[in-house]
């Protein structure tokens, strides 16, 4: 285990450069393309900024793009709160990353729904 700095924030951060398939970061799915220039890791709360950050741009493209993009994440029973979720007065609210990875519409008027159902 090494302590660095997050190389956005400077937050102190445990990184377990030793064993990757240990790090809190391996939890998290490869959404964002490999940056061949980072030296650093970055916290917990950035990666899921700079995860949020490049969704949006997902979000922006034809709802069969976003399906298809998401679709190679399907399978993950891991949800992971920031990314897959956030807690409202004590829900789980699911995120439109949830619902484009589950790949279909439950038609229940979902807040986050990204296929446009409403009630």
């Amino acid at each position: 285990m090494t302590q660095l700095n997050c190389t956005q924030c400077h937050t102190t951060l445990t990184c377990n450069v030793d064993n990757i398939s240990a790090c809190w970061c391996n939890e998290l799915p490869a959404i964002l393309p490999l940056d061949t220039n980072a030296t650093s890791c970055l916290c917990r709360k950035c990666t899921l900024n700079k995860l949020s950050t490049f969704l949006e741009d997902i979000y922006k493209q034809p709802i069969k793009s976003q399906i298809g993009f998401a679709k190679q994440f399907r399978g993950s029973d891991n949800l992971i709160e920031g990314l897959d979720y956030t807690m409202q007065n004590g829900y789980m609210v699911f995120s439109k990353w949830f619902f484009l990875k589950r790949g279909s519409c439950c038609k229940n008027g979902c807040k986050n729904c990204p296929y446009g159902f409403k009630k």
